[in-house]
C-alpha cells in the first residue's frame, strides 16, 4: 500500500451520520480525507435507528451549540438535498397537550421557539388540533403547530453526504477499528485492527457511541457516554394514513417523548422510550417497553387498536452527562471532538460538519474548496417519488412486501460504496423490511448477496 493511500489531511473516525457529514464537508473543502469506521458497513451503530425527523430547533436550549448545528444543518439539507436525489416530506408538526398541566406550557414553548429564530410557530387550540387531525383522541387539551418539521430517509442521508465525498476523493476505510494513536512532530498515526495504520494531519472523532473511548486517544475525555436507548413500534401501511402531521409530546427535561409519525417508507411509526444502557452496540427491544408503546400510541390515536404491527427496533443515542452537543477543538493535538449527539444528529449533522470546518479554518489554516464537485445522486426508496418496480421493463421483484427490484438490490451490492452487510443492503433497498419480515424474499437475498458480502458464502 502506498503512501498516498495511508498519509491524509483529515482522518474522521466513525461512519455514522456526523462522520459522514464530515467526510464530506471537509473533502468538498479541498482536503485529503478518509473516513475509518470499525464496522462493515456505514450507519451501523447510533445513526442506524432513529425517527427520520428534520427538525428546526424549535425546541432546542436557547444559546445552545445543538440549536445553532441543527438550525444550520435544516438550512444546508434544504440546500442541497435535491441535487443529491434526497426526499422531503414537508409535513409539519404537532406538539399536543394531553392535560392541564401540559396545556399551559404551550405558550413558554412558542415564545422559546421564537427565541430560537423559528417565527412561524404558533398556539392553537384543541378544536383547530382536531381539524387537522380528526384521528386524534377527544381529550385533546390544546397544541402548537410547528409548520416546518418534516420527514426524511434517515439512510439515504448520510450514504448521499459519504457518496459525494468518495466522489470528490475521500476516502472509505471499514472493518477498521482505531486501536490507538500516536502523536508526534504534528501528525497522528491511528492503529487499525483488521488494515494498515493511518497518518493524518488532524483527527476528527465522531466516534458516536464509542466517542468518550476515542476521545482517551487524544487527552483524558471530559465527557462520558451512557448508551441511551431508544424503542420503537412500525405499524404497516394502512396506517399510514391515521395522521399527517408528525404528532410530538410535551417534552420533559430528559427526553422529547413518545411521537406518532409517518414515515417515508409508507409506515407509521410510534416511539422513542429512552432507557440508559451500559452496552455501547446492542439494542435490543422488549415485549413489554414495546407494549407501553402501543398503548400510548392507541391513547393518542385510538385507530391504532386496529392497525397491524409490522416490526419494531431499537436505536442507541449518545448520551452524556452534558444537555449539549460536545464539540471542541484541541489545538495543541491536531484533534477536533463531536460527542454527545443525540437525537437531532440527522438534522444537525451537516450544521455539526460546518461548525467543524470553522474550528478547523480558526486553529490549522485556510482552506481552498473544490471549485466544481461532482453532486451523485442516491436512489429514490421514499412512497413520495416514483420507485423502480413501477417503471416499464423493470426487472422483477425479489422483496414483495416493500416492491424492491432485483436491479435495486445488484446497484446496491456494487459501486462505489456497496453494501458491506445485510443490514446495510436493506437500509439502501427496503428489501426484508416488509411485513414478512424476510421470510418469504430472504433466501433469494442472500443467494444475490452472497458474492458481494463476506461470510455470506459460507453461511
Amino acid at each position: 500500500m502506498s503512501q498516498a493511500d495511508t498519509s491524509f489531511d483529515i482522518a474522521v473516525i466513525g461512519a455514522g451520520v456526523v462522520g459522514c457529514a464530515a467526510l464530506r464537508e471537509f473533502t468538498l473543502a479541498g482536503l485529503r480525507c478518509v473516513l475509518i469506521e470499525r464496522e462493515a458497513d456505514i450507519i451501523s451503530g447510533a445513526s442506524k435507528g432513529n425517527s427520520a425527523i428534520l427538525h428546526t430547533g424549535f425546541d432546542a436550549t436557547p444559546g445552545s451549540l445543538e440549536l445553532d448545528c441543527v438550525r444550520e444543518g435544516y438550512r444546508l439539507y434544504r440546500e442541497i438535498h435535491a441535487r443529491l436525489g434526497l426526499p422531503l416530506l414537508e409535513s409539519g408538526a404537532m406538539l399536543v397537550a394531553w392535560s392541564e398541566e401540559e396545556r399551559e406550557k404551550l405558550p413558554g414553548i412558542v415564545a422559546q421557539a421564537h427565541q430560537n429564530g423559528v417565527g412561524d410557530v404558533c398556539q392553537i387550540s384543541a378544536g383547530e388540533v382536531l381539524a387537522r387531525e380528526p384521528g386524534l383522541a377527544g381529550s385533546v387539551k390544546g397544541g402548537v403547530w410547528i409548520p416546518g418539521e418534516s420527514l426524511i430517509d434517515p439512510w439515504s442521508a448520510p450514504l448521499a453526504y459519504a457518496l459525494q465525498a468518495l466522489a470528490n476523493g475521500g476516502v472509505l476505510r471499514r472493518d477498521a477499528e482505531v486501536a490507538g494513536g500516536d502523536f508526534r512532530d504534528g501528525a497522528w498515526t491511528l492503529a487499525l485492527r483488521g488494515a494498515a495504520p493511518v497518518c493524518a494531519r488532524v483527527v476528527l472523532n465522531c466516534a458516536g457511541n464509542f466517542g468518550d473511548l476515542v476521545e482517551a486517544i487524544a487527552r483524558p475525555s471530559p465527557f462520558s457516554i451512557t448508551p441511551r436507548k431508544g424503542q420503537f413500534v412500525v405499524y404497516d401501511k394502512p396506517a399510514h394514513d391515521l395522521v399527517h402531521a408528525i404528532i410530538l409530546p410535551v417534552p420533559t427535561a430528559r427526553t422529547k417523548g413518545v411521537v406518532i409519525t409517518r414515515t417515508a417508507f409508507g409506515n407509521l411509526l410510534v416511539g422513542p422510550t429512552a432507557e440508559d444502557q451500559a452496552e455501547r452496540r446492542l439494542a435490543t427491544t422488549e415485549a413489554a417497553s414495546l407494549q407501553a408503546l402501543h398503548e400510548a400510541g392507541c391513547r393518542m390515536l385510538p385507530a391504532l387498536a386496529g392497525a397491524q404491527i409490522t416490526t419494531a427496533y431499537a436505536g442507541l443515542r449518545p448520551a452524556t452527562q452534558f444537555k449539549d452537543y460536545q464539540i471542541e477543538a484541541l489545538p495543541e493535538r491536531n484533534w477536533i471532538t463531536a460527542g454527545g449527539i443525540r437525537s437531532t444528529g440527522l438534522t444537525g449533522a451537516l450544521g455539526i460538519a460546518r461548525h467543524m470546518r470553522g474550528l478547523y479554518e480558526r486553529h490549522f489554516g485556510a482552506l481552498r474548496p473544490l471549485a466544481d464537485p461532482l453532486w451523485p445522486r442516491v436512489p429514490n426508496l421514499t412512497e413520495a417519488l416514483a420507485r423502480p418496480y413501477a417503471r416499464p421493463g423493470r426487472s422483477e421483484i425479489i422483496c414483495h412486501c416493500e416492491l424492491v427490484t432485483r436491479d435495486e438490490i445488484a446497484a446496491a451490492l456494487t459501486g462505489p460504496l456497496a453494501a458491506g452487510s445485510i443490514g446495510g443492503l436493506r437500509r439502501r433497498t427496503r428489501c426484508m423490511m416488509g411485513r414478512c419480515q424476510g421470510f418469504y424474499c430472504s433466501r433469494r437475498v442472500l443467494e444475490l448477496a452472497a458474492p458481494h458480502i463476506r461470510g455470506l458464502a459460507d453461511a
